[in-house]
C-alpha cells in the first residue's frame, strides 16, 4: 500500500511540476462556425478582424503570416514567418506565435497558439483560445503580459466583425504611413 501511495504522489508532484504557465480566453460569436473558421483560416478573413494585412495557407506547415505594419521592414511586420501546426475544420487550428519587435529577446523564440471552435446553436459559435510555449523572466514576463491583453483584444475584434462588418483599417495604415515617412525620407538617396 506503500509503495502504491508513493507512485501516487510521484505522479501528482510531477503532474503539478508539468503545469504550462498558459493564457486562455474565450468568446462566443454571432455567426456560424463555417463563418468563424474561414475568419481564421483565409488571408481575407483575418484582415476582417485581426490585421490589415496577411498571407495564409491553412495546411499543416502553410504560412500564418499576419502583418500588424505592412509597411515594417522584413521581420518587423508583426508575427512575420509564421506556420500552422495542425487544422481540424472547423473545430480546431494551431499555429506557432513570435514576440513583438519591441521584445528582440523573447522574439528570437516561437510560443504556440491553439484556438478551438465549437458550434452552439447554428448560430453562434464560442471561440477558445489557449496560448502556451512560455519561458521565464526578463521578456518572457512582459510578453505574456503583453499577450494576456492582445488575444483578449483579437477575440473582441472578431466579435465585432461579425456583429458591425469588417475591421476598417485605414486609419491605422494611415498612422503607419506617417511614421514611417520620417524613415523613407532619411533613408532617400540625394
Amino acid at each position: 500500500m506503500r509503495m502504491l501511495l508513493g507512485v501516487f504522489l510521484w505522479v501528482l508532484a510531477s503532474s503539478a511540476a508539468a503545469q504550462e504557465r498558459a493564457i486562455t480566453k474565450q468568446a462566443t460569436i454571432a455567426a456560424p462556425i463555417a463563418s468563424v473558421w474561414q475568419a481564421w483560416t483565409t488571408s481575407e478573413g483575418i484582415t476582417s478582424f485581426f490585421a490589415p494585412e496577411a498571407q495564409v495557407e491553412a495546411r499543416p506547415g502553410g504560412a500564418f503570416h499576419i502583418h500588424f505594419d505592412p509597411y515594417g521592414a522584413p521581420g518587423m511586420k508583426g508575427a512575420d514567418e509564421m506556420r500552422f501546426l495542425a487544422l481540424q475544420a472547423p473545430t480546431m487550428l494551431s499555429f506557432d506565435w513570435n514576440a513583438p519587435p519591441h521584445l528582440p529577446q523573447a522574439r528570437q523564440q516561437r510560443t504556440f497558439v491553439v484556438v478551438r471552435l465549437k458550434d452552439l446553436d447554428g448560430r453562434s459559435t464560442q471561440v477558445s483560445l489557449t496560448h502556451i510555449g512560455w519561458g521565464d523572466g526578463g521578456e518572457w514576463d512582459l510578453t505574456y503580459a503583453y499577450f494576456d491583453r492582445a488575444w483578449g483584444n483579437v477575440l473582441n475584434n472578431l466579435k465585432k466583425r461579425f456583429d458591425n462588418g469588417p475591421q476598417d483599417w485605414s486609419g491605422w495604415l494611415a498612422q503607419l504611413r506617417k511614421m514611417h515617412e520620417p524613415a523613407a525620407a532619411a533613408s532617400a538617396p540625394k
